[in-house]
């Protein structure tokens, strides 16, 4: 999902980068072009560098985490956080308040960065994209962890990308802090246990296990960079 920086959209258009350009596809959601068979009309050509990139699936459905491939906690559809976002500041206190929202203004927050699977047309998974799943210590659980999800800056297609060994490099104020690979996840062993009895949707994601945890100083620039899908740049946290 893009929009143009000159036309700036909460929801924004779906498109296909290709190479240094973004075309912009027929479709109003990524969900929706996945059941269309994944293809779309083309309309318009943007120069990548003048788009800003959104969230891919804004709304999920239904958010799985795994910590292995048959274990999993459900997680808040409502916290997804794009690319940009500032994970404290959309997190102050009540809507309309303008009080601070609690101990997410203090510290540090920890980063646990993951691969996400987005589900396509009949269940399938259908691409893969970089989770940022942003915790909060001093909270107790599940409310450590029920305010920013951070997902993008794109996905690649399953048929595009092998997720198994993918690198992640996380870097803090443009300084690199922690590498490492997800490996031995069983995506298919994970997406049928999140499918028994219940029925899969377009824009659901399954999130596999983490392959490091970083404490992030609050008001840092954080990159979470996953090789062959991009970089999920988010601020932990502005005065």
């Amino acid at each position: 999902m893009f929009h143009p920086l000159d036309h700036p959209m909460e929801r924004g258009w779906v498109g296909r980068i290709d190479g240094d350009r973004v075309i912009h596809l027929a479709a109003q959601t990524l969900q929706s072009l996945f059941t269309g068979g994944g293809t779309a009309r083309e309309h318009a050509v943007y120069p990548l560098a003048e788009v800003r990139l959104l969230a891919p699936v804004l709304h999920p459905p239904a958010v799985r985490v795994f910590d292995d491939q048959t274990t999993f906690a459900f997680a808040n559809p409502a916290a997804i956080a794009g690319p940009g976002a500032d994970v404290v500041t959309r997190s102050r206190g009540e809507p309309g308040s303008g009080t601070p929202g609690n101990s997410l203004l203090q510290g540090r927050l920890t980063l646990l960065p993951r691969v996400a699977g987005v589900i396509g047309a009949d269940g399938a998974l259908a691409g893969f994209t970089a989770f940022a799943d942003w915790r909060d210590p001093a909270r107790v659980p599940p409310k450590d962890r029920d305010f920013a999800l951070g997902l993008g800056p794109v996905v690649v297609t399953s048929d595009e990308l092998d997720a198994d060994g993918l690198e992640a490099v996380i870097r803090v104020d443009g300084s690199e802090r922690a590498r490492g690979a997800f490996r031995d996840f069983d995506w298919e062993l994970a997406r049928e246990l999140a499918a028994e009895r219940t029925v899969l949707k377009p824009g659901d994601l399954l999130a596999g296990p983490s392959a490091l945890v970083e404490e992030i100083p609050r008001g840092s620039v954080v990159e979470l960079e996953l090789v062959g899908i991009g970089v999920l740049e988010q601020i932990a946290g502005g005065d």
